[in-house]
Parts: structure tokens; sequence; C-alpha cells
């Protein structure tokens, strides 16, 4: 269990990684436009004693620069789009056992307007309400994604279900009775989050207006250790029902082949 509850945390080969490509994307095209720009400069003030030569280098130095800028806003979309795909990958990693109060940077883009608002506000002026804040904004963060993914997941559970009516074998009762149960438990999970996220809203609130009149939070800690531990289970119960739904996911590509 305790494997299971291990957060994720993420490394600094996969942060220096993200950096490259980050590095990458914003000097690809001046390196390879002013490289060559400078190269040729060079030449035509090294060789460039009469015009013709001095003419014949500096338009090949045009054509190569031009063709050095293209490339490299190449090389940066590609290193761009790479690096999007390397920050999706990562918040994924980092969201799948729930997200914490120091890894909301990562998902700022989620964020709403007023809760970036509140935040800065709330962190100028008490470091404590602020703590609760980004502790209550993670479990918001957590139960959104939760409510999406598991309402993902029910939709392709239903589906699955009715292609299974098609079936005719002898498990595809025990198979759609499997299925009944995925849903069942999934379901479950996604009014679960769906409470989580209603009571982080509340929460948000109240830290808001407890900001506002300038007093602490001792008397909502209880509620706040509630919401910190439902974003590190329900996301749990979301994977082992997602690695129910690929087992189930196997044994109908096998039936299936069996049947041909």
């Amino acid at each position: 269990m305790d494997d299971h509850l291990s957060k994720y945390q993420v490394t600094d080969r996969e942060l220096a990684r993200g950096r490259n490509l980050r590095i990458a994307a914003w000097t690809a095209p001046p390196l390879l436009t002013l490289v060559p720009a400078a190269l040729f400069l060079a030449l035509v003030l090294i060789f460039g004693a009469t015009p013709p030569i001095a003419v014949t280098i500096f338009a090949l130095g045009v054509i190569v620069t031009a063709i050095g800028f293209l490339a490299g806003m190449t090389a940066s979309a590609i290193f761009a789009y790479r690096h999007s795909n390397w920050t999706k990958e990562m918040r994924e990693k980092i969201a799948a056992d729930g997200i914490r109060a120091e890894e909301i940077e990562w998902f700022r883009h989620e964020l709403k307007s007023n809760e970036k608002r509140a935040l800065k506000d709330i962190g100028r002026s008490d470091l404590l309400l602020a703590d609760a804040y980004r502790e209550t904004l993670a479990s918001r963060l957590t139960a959104t994604r939760i409510v999406k993914s598991s309402k993902k997941e029910l939709f392709l559970t239903q589906r699955r279900k009715s292609k299974l009516k098609n079936l005719k074998s002898d498990r595809a009762n025990d198979f759609r009775s499997q299925i009944d149960r995925d849903a069942e438990k999934i379901a479950s999970i996604n009014e679960e989050a769906k409470l989580m996220l209603s009571e982080a809203e509340a929460r948000l609130q109240m830290i808001e207006a407890a900001a506002t009149r300038g007093r602490s939070l001792a008397d909502s800690e209880l509620a706040l250790k509630k919401l910190s531990a439902r974003s590190q289970t329900l996301p749990i119960a979301l994977e082992e029902a997602r690695m129910t739904e690929e087992i189930q996911r196997e044994l109908d590509s096998e039936l299936a082949e069996d049947m041909k």
C-alpha cells in the first residue's frame, strides 16, 4: 500500500531535458541565422577586395543566411512541439497520484483567473493562508481532472458494454457483469470527485473571505486534511479501475480472436 501512496517526484534529469528543449527552441533561429551571416560578413571583409568577389560572397551569404533562418524556424518549431509534449507528459505523471500544493505551478494554465489573482493577493498578505489556499487549489485541480477522466472512462465502459451485446459466447455474460462492476466503481469515483470538487471550491471561498477579514483558519484544519486525503486516494482508485479496464480489454480481444 505504501508503494501506491508514494508520490511521483520530478527528477533533475527530467527538468534538465525540459530546460534544454526550451533553450533549443529559443536559440535555434538566431543561432542558425547569425552564424552564417557573421561568417560571410567576415569573408567579405577578408576576400572582398574587388567588387565582383564581394558581391558574389555577399549574395551567397544572403542565400545561406535565409536558408539558415528557415532551418532555425523549423528546428524551433520542432523543439517547441517536443517541449509541449514533455510538459503534458510531466503533468500527467505528477497528477496521476494527486497534485500537491508545491506542484500547482505545473498546472497554472488550468487555474481560473480569479484563483490566480486571489493566490497572488493572499500570498502578499498572509503566508499561512497562502499555503492553505495552495493546498486547496491542489485538491480542486485534482478533483477537476478526476471528474473529467472518470467521465471519459465511464463513457468508454458503456461503449464496451454495447459492443458485448452482439457477442454470442458463454463468457459474454461474465464479461458484461464485470463491465457493470467497473462502471459502478468508476461512477462512484466520479461522484466522490464531484463532491471533493464542490468542497474544494467552497473551501477556496472560505480562505478568500478569511484573507479579507484577516482571520486564521485553525477551525478549518480538519476540512483541509480531509480534502488532502481525498486528493491522494481518488487518483489511486481511478488508476485501479483503469487497470481493470485494460485487463477487460485484453480479454475482449482474446475472445474476439477465438470467435474468428
